[in-house]
């Protein structure tokens, strides 16, 4: 009886000392997980706080090894970048610089003459003042603001009536050189007129128009007219042979032949009369303002002529170059925008 109850004690003592055990270790247990997720919630509370939260799945503890920010990547390489660039463009520099020296030695040496030749005595300064007394003329012009309302006044009338010619010559050009019966009708009456200076229909214009800006405008259009329709012409006509067998070949329709092939193997002959019409667009203009106008730079030319202020005469002449350069360049410009998907000649 006494064995069966110290048996029984023996296993009570032993339960008793298992589910001790069981407590304290998952006591530890407990304590480790709440020691494991503290730097989680203090983390999460500062994100609270400054309104960021993690996305979902992702750990907010720092990855050992983990790359460095994309802007934090991309800053050296964007550096490196310039530091590239900046090299390539000092390197260049004394090319560029020798590029731009000869372009412009001509103009400076003709500067250089008009200044000298009149100090010295090569020509009379009363009619060819030197250059620095007509670059303190078109100053004296600039700053009162008679040579920028002249100016205005020429290059809208120079610019509609150029606008108008490349509108009307264009598609007429396009259609002749491409029907060979609008060709023969309307051939004849081109050879008649195309072989008549602009200027000297100038007092028709002025006779059926009147002096007004109509008149003006219109000598333009006719001046500007024939470059552009006559090259259009040639261009269409011209088209390399070759070009034209391949598209055939590939049964393209009339309409699809002439927009894929003769209007882009066009354009750099076109573009040539049109840079020609440009530069007549300013000639006759200031021609045409010589006669019956009160403003504009052939206005300013031939009041300053009159009242005998010859730099401000040279002044006037020397903006009409200018403007006409500038003009120029804009229209490259366009030309190798537009025939960019031509090969150069050294390539």
């Amino acid at each position: 009886m006494s064995s069966t109850t110290g048996t029984t004690a023996e296993k009570t003592d032993a339960t008793h000392a298992t589910t001790t055990t069981d407590a304290a270790n998952t006591a530890n247990t407990a304590n480790t997980t709440e020691s494991v997720q503290a730097p989680s919630l203090t983390k999460s509370a500062e994100s609270a706080e400054s309104g960021t939260f993690p996305e979902a799945g992702t750990s907010t503890a720092p990855t050992p090894g983990a790359s460095s920010p994309p802007n934090a990547r991309r800053a050296p390489s964007l550096t490196a970048r310039v530091r590239r660039t900046a090299l390539r463009t000092v390197r260049r520099l004394p090319n560029l610089l020798l590029k731009g020296a000869t372009k412009s030695a001509a103009i400076v040496a003709l500067l250089l003459l008009w200044e000298i030749a009149p100090r010295a005595g090569l020509v009379d300064r009363t009619f060819l003042p030197p250059f620095s007394e007509v670059a303190d003329a078109w100053w004296g012009l600039a700053t009162d603001g008679q040579l920028a309302d002249n100016a205005r006044a020429s290059l809208a009338r120079s610019f509609s009536g150029f606008g108008i010619a490349v509108a009307v010559a264009v598609p007429l050009g396009l259609l002749i050189g491409w029907y060979r019966p609008v060709a023969d009708l309307l051939g004849p009456l081109l050879e008649v007129f195309r072989n008549t200076a602009a200027l000297a229909l100038l007092p028709v214009f002025v006779l059926l128009l009147g002096i007004g800006e109509t008149s003006k405008i219109s000598i333009v259009v006719y001046a500007c007219t024939w470059p552009i329709l006559l090259n259009t012409i040639s261009a269409v006509r011209h088209v390399d042979p070759t070009l034209l067998k391949l598209a055939k070949s590939m049964d393209l329709s009339a309409p699809r032949l002439f927009q894929r092939v003769i209007l882009p193997a066009s354009v750099p002959v076109m573009f040539t009369g049109i840079r020609l019409a440009g530069a007549v667009s300013i000639l006759v203009l200031v021609a045409a303002e010589m006669i019956g106008a009160k403003a504009g730079l052939g206005y300013l030319i031939n009041a300053s002529q009159y009242n005998f202020a010859i730099p401000q005469m040279y002044a006037g002449i020397i903006t009409i170059s200018v403007i006409g350069v500038v003009f120029n360049q804009f229209l490259v410009t366009v030309e190798r925008r537009l025939s960019s998907w031509r090969v150069p000649a050294g390539g």
